[in-house]
């Protein structure tokens, strides 16, 4: 009898990998947002994007969202350099449970009207949850 090895075997070392490279992406696609400075660059960028590919339009930046931005930034960035220092199965777990509540908070933005260029970042989102959450429904 035959037993095939899952992809992402919780307990080998392409989990880690897949943990370690969730963090790297969550490095360089949320830096921008952890400074004031780098902030407004990423809504310009984000905004022209939303209007050059028809998905909407984003508001105006004002200091509160600049705030939660940034809040959001640097969080994400101290989570993502904690997951490359010291990679362990159960940060690819809390990871996992985080990308499923920013997947919900994002669906409902999009719900609410909010500009369609989220959808990528959804689909990401939704991948790298799966990617980090199913090791540990199978392993249930």
């Amino acid at each position: 009898m035959t037993t095939s090895t899952p992809l992402l075997d919780l307990d080998g070392p392409s989990y880690v990998r897949v943990v370690r490279a969730s963090a790297w992406y969550d490095l360089v696609v949320t830096a921008g947002f952890a400074t004031p400075w780098t902030y407004a660059l990423v809504h310009d960028v984000l905004s022209s994007w939303s209007r050059a590919w028809e998905l909407g339009t984003f508001p105006r930046t004002d200091p509160i969202q600049t705030l939660f931005a940034n809040l959001m930034g640097s969080v994400v960035i101290v989570w993502a350099v904690l997951r490359l220092a010291a990679p362990l199965r159960v940060h690819g777990l809390l990871d996992g449970v985080a990308r499923a509540l920013f997947t919900v908070w994002m669906a409902y933005a999009l719900a609410q009207g909010a500009p369609g260029v989220l959808w990528p970042f959804l689909g990401v989102e939704v991948a790298w949850g799966v990617a980090q959450l199913v090791p540990w429904l199978r392993k249930r």
